[in-house]
């Protein structure tokens, strides 16, 4: 079983930051693709940032220049460094990770996971 836990959400005042923090954990073999949605009320979930295992980044063109998406694969974490925030930045966002599970003996397939959401208030 593979978990995703996501911390460093809040409220903040518009032109404040805030650093989001995704950790994964359990019988995995690899991870390829990270990346952090968001999801506002009233409309439907959407890419903010995503990253390769080699890198490489892209963003919504929303937050290009604002946030940044970095990871760590030794602690197998990914982060949302996010800065000059807005009210329309509110959300709640989620990480999500596409990985190679590990049965014990090998590895398994390709799956995807999601953590439980974070939520992000820009007051203006």
């Amino acid at each position: 079983q593979v978990q995703l836990v996501e911390s460093g959400g809040g409220l903040v005042q518009a032109g404040g930051s805030l650093r989001l923090s995704c950790a994964v954990s359990g019988s995995i073999f690899s991870i390829n693709a990270m990346g952090w949605y968001r999801q506002a009320p009233g409309k439907q979930r959407e890419l903010v940032a995503a990253i390769t295992s080699g890198g490489s980044t892209n963003y919504a063109d929303s937050v290009k220049g604002r946030f940044t998406i970095s990871r760590d694969n030794a602690k197998n974490t990914v982060y949302l460094q996010m800065n000059s925030l807005k009210p329309e930045d509110t959300a709640v966002y989620y990480c999500n990770a596409d990985y190679v599970g590990w049965d014990g003996l090998a590895p398994t397939r390709a799956l995807d996971a999601w953590g439980q959401g974070t939520l992000v208030t820009v007051s203006s």
